[in-house]
């Protein structure tokens, strides 16, 4: 059974270091959530290093660049940022969609996941070519965010047909951006593997990103156990499943993409949050409202 609490602090003292999500957590896709920004300033006061654990297929600088100037996202609230987008970006340039690939996603807003990461001493000279050409799928999202994953099936069936293997570099399905909910590379992946066609993931609930995000703890200087670790997050299929399957303890903002679900009016209802994690067969170890 998971413990409903009222802030991170009943528990932050229990644990090192935070994995946070961004979207639904720290900020609304639109402007900074300020009771999370205090809670996490408070935390990184006491001692506590917080690592944000996103599935935005850009690269970490794009993400820093992001939160700070549009969403006003303070430096003081995090110590450093593990992206899909990077560990998308790391498989993609070793080969594993091949060297000929079909991008599908915003050409301006991902323009950086075709930058070469860092951290590789040999990376493979990437090309975008049309779906005919190609030898692989590079996902970051829908051309559309607002339309429905069902229009890229007359693609998919073709990209099917020519085996070509999908990489998805943002797990999750939707996002609200406000009050509007908008399609995530999740489900184009989700739609591809339905029709046949191989997905290949590397945000969260995946491994990569979690190797990534210890590997961000490291690279401050900081050995930290796992028992010591508390993922936070709404997506009960991407930051509740991830931790879980990582064994990590996990904090559920039910009033993120779960609040219709979980009756969260500041906190979610108990009956209607047992009910919810009983459906989706998830047990996170703490549930609350909102991050504060």
């Amino acid at each position: 059974m998971t413990r409903i609490i009222s802030a991170l602090s009943e528990v932050s003292a229990n644990y090192d270091a935070l994995f946070v999500d961004l979207w639904g957590c720290l900020h609304n896709g639109v402007h900074a959530l300020p009771e999370a920004v205090a809670a996490l300033q408070a935390y990184r006061r006491a001692g506590g290093v917080v690592i944000l654990v996103t599935n935005s297929p850009r690269p970490r600088a794009g993400v820093e660049d992001q939160i700070r100037t549009q969403f006003g996202v303070p430096d003081d609230c995090w110590d450093a940022v593990a992206t899909s987008g990077d560990s998308a970006r790391v498989a993609m340039f070793t080969g594993v969609i091949g060297t000929k690939v079909w991008f599908m996603g915003d050409a301006e807003r991902d323009a950086g996941f075709f930058d070469v990461p860092a951290l590789l001493d040999d990376p493979l000279t990437i090309e975008r070519v049309p779906l005919d050409e190609a030898e692989g799928i590079a996902c970051c999202g829908p051309f559309d965010a607002l339309a429905d994953p069902d229009v890229n099936r007359p693609e998919f069936l073709l990209a099917k047909t020519r085996g070509l293997k999908l990489l998805c570099a943002n797990p999750d399905i939707v996002v609200d951006r406000g009050e509007v909910r908008e399609w995530c590379a999740g489900a184009l992946a989700r739609l591809y593997t339905e029709m046949g066609g191989e997905s290949l993931y590397f945000g969260k609930p995946h491994p990569p990103i979690y190797d990534l995000a210890r590997r961000r703890l490291a690279a401050l200087g900081h050995e930290i156990p796992d028992r010591s670790i508390l993922a936070i997050g709404d997506g009960i299929h991407t930051d509740v499943a991830g931790a879980m399957g990582e064994d990590l303890d996990s904090l559920f903002i039910t009033g993120g993409l779960a609040a219709t679900d979980t009756r969260t009016t500041g906190q979610p209802d108990p009956r209607a949050l047992e009910d919810f994690l009983a459906r989706e067969q998830r047990m996170p170890t703490f549930s609350m409202g909102h991050l504060r």
